[in-house]
């Protein structure tokens, strides 16, 4: 697989691998107090720079990473959802996080699933997870959009380990079952 080359498409997103172009619109949303709250919380553009590189690292390194996601129609970047699993995370996890002008027009769903489809199909994970705050009910109701359910709560590794999350997940065979139903 040419990583560099790899892209998902949906009706209206493209899923690709982070590239410099992009970092203008993912420091906007780590630069949003709003946005950034349940992701780590919000960056000035220096340390936005730092972060934004893990991404194509975590896909050099690892084969998978979070995929940045494009409006098809206008080519904007949107947010970044996709596979996640660095050092000592609670599982293997399918994340999101959107720019705020992208909030509400169901792009984190329609992204999601195709990063869980390619999660559990390519990369061949026997579960996803979602680590969210107890906080965080808009991504609380995407994990159940998705057919994840709480699995209680988690914890993260350092420097995150006092923060509370709960585990949202299921597994490939729950995913293939819903995808079967809803294709039917």
């Amino acid at each position: 697989m040419d990583i560099m080359h790899l892209q998902l498409k949906t009706e209206r997103l493209i899923l690709r691998v982070p590239q410099q172009q992009d970092f203008d619109g993912f420091a906007e949303l780590f630069g949003d107090e709003e946005a950034a709250r349940y992701v780590g919380g919000a960056l000035e553009r220096a340390a936005a720079w730092r972060k934004f590189l893990q991404m194509p690292g975590a896909w050099l390194l690892q084969g998978f990473g979070m995929f940045s996601v494009i409006d098809r129609r206008s080519g904007e970047w949107l947010g970044q959802a996709g596979p996640w699993q660095p050092e000592g995370w609670p599982g293997t996890e399918v994340g999101w996080s959107f720019r705020r002008a992208a909030w509400g027009k169901g792009y984190a769903t329609e992204a999601a699933r195709a990063a869980m489809g390619f999660a559990f199909e390519h990369l061949r994970w026997k579960e996803v997870i979602h680590s969210i705050d107890p906080d965080n009910v808009a991504s609380q109701k995407l994990a159940e959009r998705l057919g994840s359910r709480n699995r209680g709560p988690g914890r993260l590794p350092a420097p995150f380990e006092d923060h509370p999350v709960e585990i949202w997940g299921q597994t490939r065979d729950e995913w293939r079952a819903r995808d079967a139903a809803r294709s039917s």
